[in-house]
């Protein structure tokens, strides 16, 4: 019969408790009880020690306690005003990693949302024109195809640090509007004002697309006649302005909070701002307003982020 031992290494002997290890308990006691009671309290307790000390004829020793108090007073309590510092620094850098984890998982759910019907329109727009337009139905195809390849790879990334360049955008977007002009026909037009120089300019991912695909959702296709698309982007004072305007219907406010794009890619007026005050804090911004009677109907987002160059890829497509 075989017994088990506790000790991994029976021939080692077992570490005696340390004979000082009651004093340390002592001293971190007394310690906390100083930490504990006001200076007020501890200078009324100290000249009652020095009557008591003078009575008994041993100031000396008195004084010397006071003194030695008083420096473990003030060191425990420099020392524990550090440990709640660096407590309290990394509260708030957990704090912001969960913001930050909170604001991904968000961006997650939405872009697995896919919304069908922007694809199911598409491809019943290239079903009919092949009966009655096999070239144009051709060309709708190549756009669609170019779309779903430039926006099924962001599909998979759920950082919301992951950033893109002007012209990387104009690749996703330009595959957009050629399949809305193409469905839309008469009723569309478009109007470019992205200096080339500008396309290796930074912006975060997918969110100019949102903006462009919430102007034909709650803007052009809701009106009869459709309307007019404008994409500007400038540099002023250092910022990178980006503006969708369109000519639909208008801006409702109660319509704003969801703002969920027909590709499945809409952040949502929330989302855009959140991952924006991730990314550049208070050095970048996001409006959107109804357009002024004297400037006609229609609705202007604008977006407006540091200005910082990305080098171009070669699968960058120019507006």
């Amino acid at each position: 019969m075989t017994t088990s031992n506790s000790n991994p290494n029976p021939l080692a002997p077992a570490a005696a408790p340390s004979a000082w290890q009651p004093f340390k308990d002592a001293f971190h006691a007394y310690a906390k009880w100083l930490l504990s009671i006001s200076w007020k309290l501890f200078m009324g307790l100290s000249f009652l020690l020095m009557m008591a000390a003078g009575i008994l004829n041993i100031p000396q020793v008195a004084i010397l306690f006071i003194l030695t108090s008083i420096v473990i007073k003030v060191t425990f309590k420099s020392q524990t005003q550090a440990e709640e510092k660096a407590t309290a620094a990394t509260y708030m850098a957990e704090a912001e990693q969960l913001k930050r984890q909170l604001v991904e998982a968000r961006l997650s759910a939405m872009q697995a949302q896919v919304e069908p019907h922007f694809l199911f329109n598409t491809l019943a727009s290239i079903d009919h024109l092949i009966e009655t337009d096999p070239p144009r139905a051709s060309l709708m195809q190549k756009s669609l195809i170019a779309l779903l390849r430039a926006t099924l790879p962001s599909m998979r990334e759920t950082s919301t640090a992951k950033l893109r360049n002007m012209g990387q955008e104009l690749a996703v977007i330009r595959p957009y509007l050629d399949i809305q002009t193409m469905r839309m026909e008469d009723r569309l037009q478009i109007e470019w004002d992205i200096p080339e120089g500008l396309h290796s300019a930074e912006l975060p991912h997918m969110m100019v697309l949102s903006l462009v695909e919430n102007a034909f959702k709650h803007g052009l296709e809701p009106k009869a006649e459709g309307g007019k698309l404008t994409l500007r982007a400038e540099v002023t004072h250092g910022q990178l302005e980006v503006t969708v305007r369109d000519t639909g219907v208008g801006y409702y406010p109660a319509d704003s909070a969801g703002l969920v794009s027909q590709t499945g890619h809409g952040f949502g007026l929330k989302n855009i701002r959140d991952r924006l005050a991730l990314l550049y804090g208070d050095q970048a911004s996001f409006s959107i307003r109804a357009m002024e009677p004297y400037e006609g109907s229609g609705t202007l987002a604008k977006l407006s982020v540091p200005y910082r160059v990305v080098p171009l890829d070669a699968q960058t497509v120019t507006a």
